[in-house]
């Protein structure tokens, strides 16, 4: 199952570009430039930390393009389904009952022969 690549640029942009874009946001908001600046200096971490502060703002415009159009702010996941059957594995409880139900089978096959034969 191929991915589409504008899927794939959306799921990204909603997932990874978002969350850093909010932090950024709220950081000049908050600070001016000086702020924002002071994440990027951090290296690689200051990214991730970007990501994670602002996370709770994307999942909040996520949410909000959701009730606009489901599916534009959180990406459904194609997924292929297949159904597989599975026999339910037996408990000892279980084994014990079908041996007894063989062995009432059994004799009630026997009592049947005798009383067919004795008539």
């Amino acid at each position: 199952m191929g991915s589409d690549p504008l899927d794939s640029l959306r799921l990204t942009l909603m997932q990874d570009v978002l969350p850093v874009g909010m932090a950024v946001v709220e950081r000049a908001k908050r600070g001016g430039a000086r702020d924002v600046a002071d994440a990027f200096s951090k290296g690689p971490d200051g990214l991730s930390a970007l990501r994670e502060e602002g996370e709770d703002a994307a999942r909040q415009v996520r949410e909000r393009l959701d009730q606009i159009q489901p599916g534009l702010g959180n990406p459904v996941m194609k997924v292929q389904v297949s159904d597989v059957p599975v026999e339910p594995a037996l408990d000892a409880g279980e084994e014990e009952l079908q041996l007894a139900l063989a062995r009432i089978s059994e004799r009630l096959m026997l009592l049947e022969q005798r009383l067919t034969e004795g008539s």
